[in-house]
């Protein structure tokens, strides 16, 4: 009986642990969101309210460290129920490197504005990308939640259309820059925010992946993409 009560407080433990991480990756799904209406709309309030709430990312990073340490320490779980706490811990890391970027995003965003620079061309759009790398975020979350092996394959291999985005944009930012020397100080900017979208991409992926290491044991970073059904 001591040892089937055990195992309930653990399950439950665990499952609270993986809750709270689905929440993280909420907030900053709507960091990225924010940054990226912000950058459109000029809302400078807007803006600076990201920077400011990326404390309460990191405070929910530290949180989750200690409580998954302190899980490891209380149960001793073996095999998969490792792999899952492990997993968990190096989602935490990428959700909060995820919040970062959207802080930089927001960063860049209001020195634009605050500038007062004349906007680019609307040729160069960087929204599209950014629905794409919340998109790969939002399913990289779902695969966690439902320990989906083919929904975090299907995110993996989504990563390239995104670098190709990010490469697209950055050929755009650099023409217009040869084009109009003016343009100079907010397309570098521009391929900042860029970046940090494609940088969303990559920790969504590496998300995507981990979830495959709960549910086969098996660490598929920096190799091909995983086929469907492989």
């Amino acid at each position: 009986m001591a040892n089937e009560h055990a195992s309930k407080q653990y399950d439950l433990d665990l499952g609270a642990i993986r809750t709270r991480v689905l929440q993280m990756g909420g907030l900053v799904e709507s960091q990225i969101r924010r940054a990226i209406d912000g950058l459109a709309s000029g809302d400078l309030a807007a803006l600076e309210q990201v920077i400011d709430d990326d404390h309460r990312v990191n405070a929910m990073e530290v949180a989750l460290d200690g409580d998954t340490s302190h899980l490891i320490v209380r149960r001793q779980p073996a095999a998969s129920d490792l792999r899952m706490i492990f997993a968990i811990a190096k989602t935490v890391t990428d959700l909060e490197r995820i919040g970062d970027e959207a802080q930089k995003m927001a960063r860049m965003a209001k020195a634009i504005h605050e500038r007062g620079a004349a906007p680019l061309p609307p040729a160069v759009d960087v929204r599209h990308a950014a629905e794409a790398a919340i998109a790969m975020l939002r399913r990289s979350l779902d695969a966690f939640a439902r320990l989906d092996c083919e929904a975090a394959q299907g995110v993996i291999r989504d990563d390239a259309g995104l670098d190709a985005e990010f490469r697209a944009i950055l050929r755009q930012l650099i023409t217009f820059m040869m084009e109009d020397p003016r343009t100079i100080s907010t397309a570098l900017e521009i391929v900042w925010i860029a970046k940090a979208i494609e940088r969303i991409g990559d920790h969504a992926k590496n998300m995507a992946e981990y979830v495959i290491y709960i549910v086969r044991g098996t660490d598929v970073r920096h190799t091909r993409s995983p086929q469907p059904g492989a």
